[in-house]
């Protein structure tokens, strides 16, 4: 295995762009539209990555093939699916002051495991993470 990207199932892609955009410097590679609104879309920072894609264009994607292939229910299950993203950086204060006035969901705090993290909700639910290891 070499590398692992995270898809967030979401009811509407736009209102989680900002968040990662112009709080904390991501760049989404792609899009792909569905409708007149976005169905999936790609950040990246660095060698992090993530993917979005909207739980109608999943529908859309998956739809009948999901059930004609024996897996009764799958298009509801993957609709209904969540992550939770834990993400380690360099210099948490930066990133706290990035996450100012959003959704913490676990104040900042130092861990028996010895990182210093705080949990965010992105503006399209999904709990985020960031955390650095303890300065000694």
């Amino acid at each position: 295995m070499k590398k692992l990207t995270p898809i967030m199932t979401v009811e509407a892609i736009e209102p989680c762009l900002p968040f990662w955009t112009e709080r904390l410097g991501f760049d989404v590679t792609a899009t792909v539209p569905h409708g007149d609104v976005v169905g999936f879309a790609m950040l990246q920072k660095g060698d992090v990555e993530l993917m979005y894609q909207s739980r109608a264009s999943i529908v859309d994607d998956l739809g009948p093939a999901a059930d004609t292939a024996g897996h009764p229910g799958l298009v509801e299950h993957l609709a209904d699916s969540t992550t939770t993203l834990f993400i380690e950086v360099d210099d948490l204060d930066a990133v706290a002051v990035a996450l100012e006035g959003t959704d913490v969901v676990v104040p900042r705090r130092q861990t028996f495991y010895g990182m210093d993290e705080i949990f965010v909700r992105a503006p399209c639910g999904t709990l985020v993470g960031f955390a650095a290891p303890v300065k000694e």
